[in-house]
């Protein structure tokens, strides 16, 4: 029977070191000033990954119970040890030399307490009486601590003596005659449920190897002395040595195990925020519509009353943390890239421990990630298992990457391929994809994401942009804004302008195109500036100063650039793919046109050359057109998938 009793002892370890680390990821997730509330409790009633912590103690507990039947206190109960030995292993960010050599002398010390314990002398039947004294001494130290402001390491033994008395009256119970046994049991699930509310503060409070540690060693040494002074179960005097050593163990490793601290003190969240952690693998200083994005999301959150925080690649490779405009940006160790050294990346491993440490860190209500890439992915696997909810907004075009790079077609179009399949096997960790026009989710679908992708644009500041009536006595000028890369096809662009010698074209963006782009043009005779990267106060002043804007990339999930042109009243020429056609309808805000058609493009510039009273009216479609998409609009719609992912009422009142 003593076997057996082990055996079930030690499953219920396991049990309870998994059941620890979920619960704890939860609760400390949730609480604010170290203390479970109404709205953390209801929270915590509405997460999958707590009930699943609570399901996995109980299974450990109907094993402890069953252990208990079979064998006495002082055997039995110490080896619940073990939950702490596990708990240090799943805790990556416990792990030093001190913790190990912390475990090792807990475990050295019961393990020690244990061997002599198996010669424990005992008297039989339990007095009924001697077991309701254990419950009434639980209870008056419930009625003592229950109101009590204590740290972590007080609430983990008050929860530790609870347990060990709890688990004192459940081993007099299975000795008693049916009724006793029956009213006996009932006070101890009292006194284990007000323990377990005990270790539930405890998790609030601290990390969770020291609840672990603490109460994995206050439990057993509770049990034993209820046993030898109580019930006459009396282990060996050189037992006493042993929990000493034991003791000691749990000493080091309070002082060892890194606390975490909360954020809640240093960027307290008003009653109607949220904590969100966006995960962006491009982030300013690089210059792209997905870093734009990002950075707007996060500043626009930020103003609407949510704690943001961004992790994203370091700009120049070492590690640091920064305040911009009312959130915080961790930069994670970066490299930059071979083929295209403007951006940079993270390292898989690196990524993956700096989003263990971000999220242990910041503790959010939801991750919000811009990308399959490194830090993304990290973010997204390494939220699933600590069961914060994440959601994933998709700008990646395969186009956009491979670019740079210098393989054959086919390599390409294989790799594309591929690259399709890792962000359907990423994503699977979001619970929520969105990205940002029809079409787009349409490739999303065709590519096997396997569920139906949330249409929200990226949008943008409309009254921003939005420009003054343009003189018409000067010559027609038509601009174009991004990267100056081969999806771009500017090329195309300066072709369709060589035979109007009557029209100027600006070039806002920087690239690896830019040198034979200047040469073309040069070649061809079109009158054309590249004005390189620009301040946002002069990407203004060009949209203002133009006539026509045209975008003749093919690789296009929403484009930022047409969008801004747009809200400053520029009637567009746009390539006919992917999801331009949402933003130009043509002969309405301007033209659209097969890709590659050169003379087309030329014939449309031509037309509105010619045309003022055209240019005004298309210029005016486009602003209508573009009026759905201003950014507050969009920071709503995302605020309602935060709040879907939660479990929130969708529609909360902001505050003023």
């Amino acid at each position: 029977m003593t076997v057996l009793a082990i055996a079930c002892a030690l499953l219920a370890a396991v049990l309870f070191a998994v059941a620890a680390t979920r619960q704890h990821a939860e609760v400390a997730g949730l609480a604010v000033d170290g203390t479970p509330g109404l709205r953390t409790l209801s929270r915590l009633l509405r997460s999958p990954g707590w009930w699943a912590g609570t399901g996995l103690a109980t299974g450990g507990s109907l094993l402890h119970l069953v252990a208990l039947s079979l064998a006495p206190l002082p055997v039995v109960q110490p080896l619940g040890v073990f939950s702490l030995v596990l708990t240090v292993l799943f805790g990556r960010r416990a792990r030093s030399r001190r913790v190990v050599a912390a475990v090792v002398l807990v475990v050295a010390g019961v393990a020690g307490f244990v061997a002599l314990a198996a010669s424990t002398s005992h008297t039989g039947v339990i007095s009924a009486t001697s077991a309701e004294a254990v419950a009434v001494a639980g209870f008056a130290l419930t009625a003592l601590v229950w109101f009590a402001r204590a740290g972590c390491a007080a609430l983990a033994a008050a929860a530790a003596v609870l347990f060990g008395l709890g688990s004192s009256v459940v081993h007099a119970a299975a000795s008693q005659p049916p009724l006793t046994a029956a009213l006996l049991s009932g006070q101890a699930l009292l006194l284990l449920g007000a323990g377990g509310v005990l270790l539930h503060r405890a998790y609030a409070a601290g990390p969770t190897a020291v609840v672990v540690g603490t109460a994995t060693v206050l439990d057993p040494l509770t049990a034993v002395a209820v046993a030898a002074l109580a019930y006459g179960e009396v282990p060996q005097p050189a037992a006493a040595v042993a929990a000493v050593v034991a003791l000691a163990g749990v000493r080091v490793l309070a002082g060892a195990v890194p606390q975490v601290p909360s954020t809640s003190e240093e960027n307290p969240v008003p009653p109607t925020g949220l904590r969100v952690l966006i995960g962006a693998d491009t982030f300013p200083p690089d210059i792209n519509g997905a870093a734009f994005f990002a950075e707007r999301l996060a500043r626009g959150l930020a103003g609407r009353g949510h704690d943001v925080h961004v992790a994203c690649p370091s700009d120049d490779g070492p590690a640091r943390t920064e305040q911009r405009d009312g959130y915080t940006i961790h930069r994670i160790p970066s490299h930059a890239i071979p083929f295209h050294g403007d951006y940079r990346f993270c390292t898989p491993g690196r990524a993956r421990a700096a989003a263990g440490e971000i999220l242990d860190r910041v503790r959010p209500d939801v991750v919000h990630v811009q990308a399959h890439f490194g830090v993304g992915r990290a973010l997204l696997e390494t939220a699933a298992e600590r069961a914060v909810p994440g959601m994933a907004t998709n700008h990646f075009m395969p186009d956009n990457l491979l670019g740079y790079t210098p393989f054959p077609r086919r390599v390409k179009e294989a790799l594309a391929r591929w690259a399709w399949k890792d962000l359907v096997r990423v994503y699977r960790n979001a619970r929520i994809v969105t990205t940002p026009t029809p079409r787009a989710a349409e490739v999303l679908a065709g590519i096997g994401l396997g569920r139906p992708a949330e249409v929200v644009s990226c949008g943008i500041d409309l009254a921003h942009y939005a420009a003054p009536a343009r003189p018409l006595d000067r010559p027609m000028s038509v601009l174009f804004v991004g990267r100056l890369d081969a999806e771009k096809n500017v090329g195309q662009l300066l072709r369709a302008l060589a035979p109007l010698p009557h029209v100027h074209a600006d070039l806002v963006g920087d690239g690896t195109r830019r040198q034979e782009l200047e040469e073309l043009a040069a070649e061809l005779g079109v009158r054309a500036t590249f004005h390189g990267f620009v301040s946002d106060a002069e990407l203004v002043h060009r949209y203002a100063q133009a006539d026509v804007f045209c975008m003749p990339g093919t690789a296009e999930l929403q484009s930022l650039a047409t969008m801004e042109a747009m809200a400053a009243g520029l009637p567009i020429i746009a390539a006919d793919a992917l999801a331009l056609p949402h933003l130009v309808h043509h002969t309405e805000n301007g033209y659209l046109f097969e890709p590659g058609a050169i003379s087309t493009i030329s014939r449309w510039i031509a037309d509105l050359a010619a045309d003022p009273d055209r240019r005004a009216r298309m210029g005016e479609a486009s602003r209508a057109i573009i009026g759905r998409h201003d950014i507050g609009g969009v920071l709503a719609a995302f605020e309602t998938q935060y709040r879907i992912l939660l479990g929130l009422p969708a529609a909360v009142e902001q505050a003023a």
